[in-house]
């Protein structure tokens, strides 16, 4: 398992158990972090062949949009997990729902039958006493020719009058009974279709939480497969890359030497007295606006100076400048008073100008600027601050127009941020 494969196996893991209380990710956010790290991953590769940084691009976005898609994929998987589940649960409701309706219909057809049977004894009871055989009845008891045989004809009519009372009271209560089953038994069959609407709709649910599980790890196996690509591309670029890198440090040695060189002359220049109460000429004096030196060009500052480690070849570089990003073909000005000392081209930097700025503690102070689309000064021209003396461009090892602008002092790189204005304005 390489090395890319590895770390996804153990995010996807760590995701997978903290996918309960992770938030959906924001994707301006996403996009915004994402944008930011291929920045820097550009900017670190500016040595790197065009193939390099291509993959070194890809390879840097697929990690940064890994975590996102994978958490994706995570909580789709749970969706679906909980969708069955849920599905699962109003299916038996639903089956539960029907047993109770059916039971409810059994009920009701056994409390009818009840009622048929107590309306047919009603019935029978009513006839009988239209057609007057009560009165016969009656008739009969005051035939009677003993007290004995009055008793008995007595005991008959009130026998007969339970029966016919038993018989309402039978019909009252089958209606009853019949009326409640029904009110039951339609109480079910309510449950259950909304049990089945349910289950229904749950089921749609898990199929649309699949879809989207599906594709997320669809959009998983595209990142790793890209990544891994790009890793490979990356390998097999690593000897040119580091050439490249070596290239560059050769670059900015020589010149350094050509920086000292110029500012050991203007040395001699100086053993002149200087002209009383003022400073010996060519000697960088701070201006009074705070910054030592002007804002060269109007931008956003897109990678710092400093040494940085290209994750992809597992090496330290140092970036001598300050990039700015701007836009092609915007002026660029002198950061202050000077003297040019170098315009042409200059390998990985590309178009590069430098400004001596004469002595500052003794040592000699210079400004460069890279990657410039056009150089508009010559070597030994006077310049001033504030004026144009190039232009914003992408030439050299560059991977879209910016400034990358330099501070030298004796000819080594400093942070130029400790000489510009903390705003960058």
């Amino acid at each position: 398992m390489n090395r890319i494969r590895l770390v996804a196996v153990i995010g996807a893991t760590m995701l997978l158990l903290t996918s309960g209380t992770a938030a959906h990710a924001d994707p301006r956010g996403d996009k915004a972090r994402i944008d930011r790290q291929l920045q820097e991953t550009e900017a670190t590769l500016e040595a790197a062949t065009d193939r390099a940084k291509q993959a070194a691009a890809e390879h840097q976005s697929a990690v940064a949009a890994l975590p996102a898609a994978e958490a994706n994929l995570a909580d789709a998987k749970g969706r679906v997990i909980a969708a069955e589940a849920e599905a699962r649960q109003a299916k038996r409701d639903h089956e539960a729902a029907e047993a109770v309706a059916e039971r409810a219909d059994d009920e009701y057809a056994v409390a009818w039958e009840e009622v048929e049977q107590a309306r047919e004894d009603v019935s029978v009871f009513v006839a009988a006493a239209y057609k007057g055989s009560g009165f016969a009845m009656f008739n009969s008891v005051l035939d009677s020719g003993s007290p004995n045989d009055l008793a008995l004809r007595v005991s008959y009519l009130d026998r007969i009058a339970e029966e016919n009372q038993r018989a309402v009271d039978e019909l009252t209560v089958a209606r009853m009974a019949a009326k409640q089953r029904s009110a039951a038994a339609e109480l079910a069959r309510r449950r259950a279709q909304q049990a089945a609407d349910q289950a229904r709709q749950r089921l749609e649910d898990s199929l649309a939480a699949q879809a989207g599980a599906e594709q997320a790890a669809a959009d998983v196996r595209t990142l790793l497969d890209r990544s891994a690509k790009a890793e490979a591309v990356a390998t097999a670029e690593r000897a040119a890359v580091l050439a490249r890198y070596e290239q560059l440090k050769v670059d900015s040695d020589r010149i350094g030497a050509e920086l000292r060189a110029a500012a050991a002359a203007e040395a001699k220049q100086q053993k002149a007295p200087a002209k009383a109460g003022g400073a010996p000429p060519n000697t960088a004096i701070p201006p009074k606006t705070g910054a030592f030196f002007l804002m060269p060009v109007r931008g956003w500052k897109s990678s710092n100076f400093g040494m940085r480690f290209d994750p992809v070849y597992k090496v330290y570089q140092l970036h001598a400048g300050v990039d700015v990003a701007a836009g092609g073909g915007q002026p660029i000005l002198a950061g202050a008073d000077g003297k040019v000392v170098r315009a042409g081209w200059a390998g990985g930097y590309g178009n590069y100008t430098c400004v001596s700025h004469g002595l500052y503690q003794g040592k000699g102070l210079a400004t460069c600027y890279a990657h410039q689309s056009a150089i508009l000064v010559k070597v030994g021209q006077t310049v001033h601050r504030g004026e144009v003396i190039g232009r914003v461009g992408t030439t050299g090892a560059s991977t879209g127009n910016h400034l990358h602008f330099e501070v030298r002092v004796n000819g080594r790189p400093v942070q130029p941020l400790d000489w510009l204005p903390g705003c960058l304005c």
